[in-house]
C-alpha cells in the first residue's frame, strides 16, 4: 500500500479518531494530508507538526463543515492549492445528548446539517475533483447507534444511520468515475467526545464487560481499517459499513 503522490482531506483530523487516521495514513507517504478542524487550533497545530515531523506535507483549515458556503470554500481551496484530491474521510461530528422525544428542531436540524448534509455535500464537491483526477476514495465514519438503540443517542444515531445510506447510493453513482466509498463503524471508541456522554463510567463498564475483546476501541483501532479502504486491496468493498466494535455487537442479545 502506498499513497504516494496523493493528497489527504480529514474533516475532524485533528483530534481523536481523525488525529489517529491522519498520522496512520501518513505512513503511507501521501504527498498532503490536509486536516480540517472548527475550534481547537492548538490541537490543529499540533497535529500539523506531528505530521511534518513524519516527513509529511500537511496544513490545517478552518471551518465548520455544518456550514455550505465554509465547504465550498474548503474544496475550492484545495483544487486551487493543491490540485487535486484522492481521499476524502469525513470524520467530523457533534450531537446533543438527548432521548429522541427531547429533540427540538433545532436540535435535530443541528445534527443531521454537521454530521449528514456535510457527508453528502463533501462528497459531491469532493467527487468533481476526483473525477478529473482519475478516481479517488470517499470514506465516512459511523457508529452502532445507527442500527442498534443506545440511551440519548437519537439525533447521532438517525444521522449516522443516514450516512450509511448515503454511502450505498454513492458508491453505485461514483463508480463509474472509479470513486470507491464506504463506512467504518468503530462502535464505542474512546475519545473525548464519548467522555462527554451521559453515565459515561457506568457505560464503560457495561460495555468492557461485554465486549469479547474486554475494552473499548482506541482511536488506533479504526485507522488502520480506514488505511485498508484506502488501499487497492479494498477495490471489492464498495457501499459497505465495516463494523470494528471489537465483537460487543454480537452479544447485544446475550441474557448472560
Amino acid at each position: 500500500m502506498s499513497l504516494k503522490d496523493q493528497v489527504v482531506l480529514i474533516t475532524g483530523g485533528t483530534r481523536g479518531i481523525g488525529k489517529a487516521i491522519a498520522l496512520r495514513l501518513a505512513l503511507e507517504k501521501p504527498e498532503h494530508i490536509l486536516v480540517g478542524f472548527c475550534v481547537d487550533y492548538q490541537s490543529a497545530r499540533a497535529t500539523v507538526s506531528e505530521l511534518q515531523a513524519l516527513g509529511i506535507s500537511a496544513s490545517m483549515y478552518n471551518l465548520d463543515v455544518s456550514k455550505p458556503e465554509l465547504l465550498s470554500e474548503l474544496f475550492a481551496h484545495i483544487k486551487e492549492k493543491l490540485g487535486r484530491l484522492d481521499v476524502f474521510i469525513s470524520n467530523a461530528a457533534r450531537t446533543t445528548f438527548r432521548p429522541a422525544m427531547e429533540l427540538n428542531v433545532r436540535n435535530w436540524q443541528h445534527i443531521m446539517d454537521i454530521n449528514a448534509r456535510a457527508f453528502l455535500l463533501g462528497s459531491q464537491m469532493a467527487a468533481e475533483i476526483m473525477h478529473a483526477n482519475g478516481g479517488g476514495r470517499i470514506i465516512g465514519i459511523s457508529s452502532l447507534g445507527s442500527s442498534f438503540y443506545i440511551p440519548d443517542y437519537a439525533g447521532l444515531g438517525a444521522s449516522k444511520a443516514t450516512m450509511e445510506a448515503l454511502a450505498r447510493y454513492l458508491a453505485v453513482e461514483l463508480a463509474p468515475w472509479n470513486i470507491n466509498v464506504n463506512m467504518v463503524s468503530g462502535g464505542f471508541v474512546d475519545t473525548d467526545s464519548m467522555r462527554l456522554a451521559p453515565d459515561y463510567k457506568k457505560m464503560v463498564e457495561h460495555l468492557v464487560a461485554h465486549t469479547p475483546a474486554r475494552r473499548l476501541a482506541r482511536p488506533d483501532d479504526l485507522a488502520g481499517i480506514v488505511a485498508f479502504l484506502c488501499s487497492p486491496e479494498s477495490d471489492w468493498i464498495r457501499g459497505q459499513t465495516l463494523v470494528a466494535d471489537g465483537g460487543y455487537s454480537l452479544t447485544l442479545n446475550w441474557s448472560a
